[in-house]
Parts: structure tokens; sequence; C-alpha cells
């Protein structure tokens, strides 16, 4: 029955009927054994779960055919629903599901993760799911893929201001290949959704411009007629409201929001499993709950590989920014036939994307002020090996979405983000927007990575590399043009031979009284520091380290050999390269003076210059405290 067909007989509702009855026996059993689970709204769910898994063209042979369709789960506390049905369509064994459900070395987690056959975005945090599910709409436009993109969604997310992003870029952007199915249960957490949160579900989606129809959800017939509906419309994404009732199935469960989150106990259980006919094998179960289940190999689809072309050389004071635009533009003349998309929130001209659009208007989206979907657009079209690149200032780009960026890490995304406007360089634009938190949060994230440019040419050479590199990468910057830096000699430090290796610290100076770590827009005040300290016959090293996530403790080592190590950074004090190379140092028990001078507090709106000597971060302080610790 898997793929979508014309007509559907009288033995597909039969068996779907059936499947029905099953699936829900194995959501009773699965949060039973496990003690803990969602089974009231899998269990309002479970007729949409087995209508889109049976009727759209995906299925256990072709669960990884590049023309599959796509089924992104956004209420992913639903799991057992989504498990259930997989496993009674076939995708796995339903005896594993329900003995791996919440356990350890299990991939039946508590919401949905990939690469569960037919799963295929990590989620659960609500509100997510529509913004992915355009990502991958929009990655079939992008590489010709001929496949629709189904996206499951509760009632009570639809408050989230994440999914009003997502639809309103889904109908700017024609995506008319994605179909939204709710599960309008009318029921949440804390009781009924028209009381917790009113929200117009039918009149938001028709006042954004999709198309909206609405069926019982419990009716296969009803489904089907919908989802032929809607995949038959070439003009709008369409959205499919599905009235259902939570626990629907079980009396005692049914219209009740205590089951939302809570597992029957076994008593209760035992009940809903005569009353649904389904045989009663806890006991045998609950034996074999330590058996070990099948995992699943996770098959990525990674970006493709770029020619990075050759650099561009900025011998004097030049923009970083403005070196990430013209070489994104050169690669991107470089590789007509590559899938590479960009993506803008009402700031491409500020973050130098706007040369990639004038070259390749098709694959640039702006997306206006809505920067929480557009990290999850971006990020869903990055593991469908499409080169994505979101620009934006850093307090948007990192840390008003945070939790859009832990999803993506946690999706195993490739996402490539340049954030601007990074640290007490953006000075007149004040404390708002003057991001110092960023290498903090990004820490956090186990799989990102950030490499800050020290000035024009080294952000050429970086973005050249990064855009070739699997995985989550930031670029960060300033606002304003930074001087270019040159050896000892004169010459380009990071001209003619040089090339980029992620972790490595650079030695700009040498000197034998002190070392300094530092970054960004804040390498050329180290080296004025270092000169003024050289005029006075104390010569001191000057690293920049590009890679602060992965300072080298080898190198922390040799530098501590000076007897003292400085960190200086226009970045909070208490979580940026001085708190990891603090951690370096005690961990390793290096002996060493150690001083850590970063952002204490806020900033204001003023000349970048006047903030840093209110703060003490100008290149004569720097001098000064790296004097009074030598005496």
């Amino acid at each position: 029955m898997n793929g979508y067909h014309r007509e559907l007989t009288k033995d597909d509702l039969k068996k779907l009927t059936e499947l029905s009855r099953l699936s829900r026996g194995d959501i009773i059993k699965m949060t039973c054994l496990a003690g803990s689970g969602h089974p009231g709204g899998s269990m309002s769910s479970i007729d949409m779960y087995l209508a889109v898994y049976s009727f759209a063209h995906i299925a256990p042979d072709n669960y990884t055919n590049p023309n599959r369709d796509r089924i992104v789960i956004s209420h992913g506390h639903t799991s057992p629903g989504a498990y259930a049905a997989l496993a009674r369509l076939g995708f796995m064994d339903p005896r594993e599901v329900i003995l791996g459900f919440r356990r350890l070395d299990s991939p039946y987690e508590g919401h949905v993760v990939r690469p569960i056959p037919g799963i295929e975005w990590s989620s659960g945090n609500l509100g997510q799911g529509l913004a992915a599910g355009c990502g991958y709409a929009l990655a079939a436009r992008m590489k010709g893929l001929d496949y629709h993109t189904y996206v499951m969604m509760s009632d009570g997310e639809q408050a989230k201001g994440q999914v009003a992003e997502a639809r309103r870029f889904a109908k700017k952007y024609g995506l008319a290949g994605l179909t939204v199915l709710i599960d309008n249960n009318h029921l949440q957490i804390s009781g009924r959704v028209e009381d917790i949160m009113p929200v117009n579900i039918k009149e938001n989606y028709l006042a954004d411009g999709w198309r909206v129809l609405e069926v019982p959800g419990h009716d296969f017939h009803a489904l089907y007629e919908a989802m032929q509906t809607c995949r038959d419309d070439d003009q709008n994404p369409c959205a499919i409201i599905c009235v259902t009732v939570m626990g629907q199935g079980v009396s005692f469960m049914e219209n009740k929001p205590e089951y939302h989150g809570r597992a029957l106990s076994k008593d209760e259980c035992v009940k809903a499993l005569a009353e649904l006919g389904v045989e009663n094998d806890l006991d045998r179960l609950k034996a074999e709950r330590d058996k070990p289940v099948k995992l699943f190999d996770s098959k990525e689809i990674p970006p493709p590989r770029l020619n990075p072309g050759p650099n561009r050389s900025y011998p004097e004071n030049a923009d970083p920014r403005q070196a990430l635009g013209n070489a994104l533009e050169d690669l991107t003349r470089l590789n007509p036939n590559e899938p590479i998309a960009v993506f803008d929130c009402d700031l491409a001209e500020s973050v130098q994307t706007l040369k990639f659009a004038k070259v390749r208007p098709k694959s640039f989206f702006e997306a206006g002020v809505s920067e929480h979907a557009t990290a999850t657009i971006a990020g869903a079209m990055s593991v469908n090996g499409i080169v994505a690149i979101w620009g934006d200032f850093g307090v948007f780009g990192i840390d008003e979405v945070y939790n859009q960026l832990r999803l993506n890490d946690i999706n195993r995304s490739h996402l490539k983000i340049f954030a601007t406007h990074l640290g007490y360089n953006v000075g007149p634009d004040g404390k708002t927007h003057q991001c110092i938190d960023y290498i903090g949060l990004l820490r956090n994230l186990f799989g990102f990575k950030l490499v800050l440019p020290c000035d024009a040419n080294q952000a050429d050479h970086i973005l050249r590399y990064v855009l070739n590199q699997p995985g989550n990468w930031v670029i960060g910057v300033g606002r304003t043009k930074l001087p270019a830096v040159k050896d000892e000699s004169g010459a380009l430090f990071f001209g003619g031979d040089y090339k980029f290796e992620y972790g490595k610290a650079d030695l700009l100076r040498d000197g034998d009284r002190a070392a300094v770590f530092s970054m960004g827009a804040m390498i050329f005040r180290a080296l004025e520091a270092h000169e003024i300290l050289k005029k006075e016959g104390i010569r001191v090293r000057v690293y920049n380290v590009s890679s602060p996530l992965d300072l080298d403790p080898k190198v922390v080592r040799t530098a501590a050999q000076t007897g003292l190590v400085v960190t200086y950074e226009d970045h909070n004090v208490h979580s940026g390269l001085g708190a990891i190379a603090g951690r370096i140092i005690a961990e390793n028990g290096i002996k060493v003076k150690f001083q850590c001078l970063g952002v204490t507090g806020y900033g204001a709106s003023a000349d970048p210059e006047a903030l840093f000597r209110k703060a003490g971060l100008d290149a004569a302080a720097l001098a000064g405290r790296i004097k009074k610790s030598l005496d």
C-alpha cells in the first residue's frame, strides 16, 4: 500500500483500521514499560502517522532514495505514535520498538531522532518542524528532486512565533510541495488549547496565503482525500487540520489532558489493552526489556566540494566583511553548477551577501526579520547536500537563535554562518548589538566550530576553507575595517604561501617576557601593545587565536615558558578565550602567571576606541597590565 495511488480500496481501509488498533496497543505498551512518555497525543496522532507513511512515496525498501517523500515530525513527543506506525508498516520490528523505547543504547528516544528510517529530523522543541519542512521542500526545488514534504504538527505549538515565520516563508517562495498535518485534539499539558493560549489556526494559515482543509483525523478515507488534494495543488502550500481526540481508542483516556505526558500504570495498561482487544504480554516484554535492539547507520549527504579559486589580497586597511562577500562571490562564479543557498534576514548589504544575490538571485532567500525560522530552514537545507550559508549580526545569528542552533547541532547539519558585528567593535550601535558572548554560547554546542579572522586577508583564506568543510561553522567578524596584519619585515602575514589550518594559533610576534593570546579585531591592538613594550626593551609574544574553541594546549604550554600568559579579548571575560586558556592551564598543571583581560560589562553607544579605553582594553592599557604583571 506504500506509495501514492489514486484509489483507496476497502482492503486498504480494513488493513489501516487493524494497524490502528495494533499501533494503539504498541503505544500503550511501550510507554507503560518505559514508565514515561506521551501516550495521549500519540493516540490522537496515530491515524495521521499511518495515513502519511502509507500514502506518501516512502517505504521500507526506499527510505534512503533521494526522491522519497520527506516526513518531518514537529511534535516529537508523539514518538510512540510515529514509532508504532513505522514498525507496523514494516520499517522496523514492532517488538524492538516496544522493548527499546526510552532505553539507553536504543535509537527509540523519547522524542523522534534521526537516523531511524522514516525520521528525517530530530525534533521535540515545539514550533521548529515547519521551518525544517521548508528547508526540505526548498532543497527539492534547488536539486530538481521530485518529492513532497509532509510536516506533522500539534495544535498547541501553533502559538509559536517561529511557526508564523515559516508559514510566511513557505508562501513567499511558493513551496507548493509542502503539506502540513495538524493534530487538532484541543488539548495540551495544562488543559484546553483554547484556554492556555487561543490561536486561530485556520485563519492564520489562510491569512498567510495557504490552502486549508479540515478533516476528521481518525478517518483514513478523509485523510487520504485531503492528502491527494494537497499533492495535486501546484500553487500553494497546504495545511490539513485534523480534528482528533486525545487518547482516542481507550475510553478512560479520551479527552483527558493528564494522559498527554503520563504513561499508564500496569493496571490501567491491562484495562486499556483489553478494551483494544490487544494481547497482554506485558510480563514477558518486561522480562526482555534489556534485550539488545538494532541500531541504524547514519546515512549523511555531505555538502559538495567547491573549487576555492585563488585568494584575493588586501595590502592595507580593509573590512573582513567585504572580504567574505568578495570570496563568496568568487566561489559562486567558479562553481556555477553546485548547489549553494544563501539566507538573509534584512541585512544583505551589512553582512555582504548582496554580492551573491546579484550573481545567483534564485538561490538567495530573503526571509526578513525571521531569524528563528531562517536558522532552522538553512540547517535543514544543509543536510540535503547543499552548501547553506546564513549571514546575520552575531546577536541575531547566534544569541537570538541559540535553541535553533542547538537543534541543528543535534541533527548534524552543515550550516555555515557569517556572524558580523561582534564585540565592542560594533561601537555606536550600543549594547543591544555588541555581541560579547558568542564564544560562551558556541562552546556549549558540541558540533560547532568558530573561526575569527583578524584581517581581510585571513578572512578570505578562512571562507574558502570553511565552505569546503562538513559540519556547522561560524565565521565571526566585527563591523569596521582592520589593518592588514604584517610580519616584522612588513610583508603580509596572511598573504603569499599562507594556508589556513583550523586549530592552529599563529605566532605573529616573538618574545621571551610574556605571551598574549588574542583574536579577531583585537589583534591589531595586541600588536600595538607589542610595539609599545618593545620600545621599552620588553619583548612579548603575540598569538592570533583564530580557532578559540580548539586552542592547542601545546601552544599554551610553550607560551607559558615566558612566565606570563595574557588573554586579551572584547568578549565576556567569564566565558571566552580567557576561560578556555585558563582551563587548559589548570587541567594540564601548567605553572605560569595568568592574566585574563576581557569585557566585564555591557558597553554603550560610542566610537569603538572610546569603548576600549573606558573598559581598559585599548593597546596602552594592555601594555600597562603586562608591565605591572612583570614587576
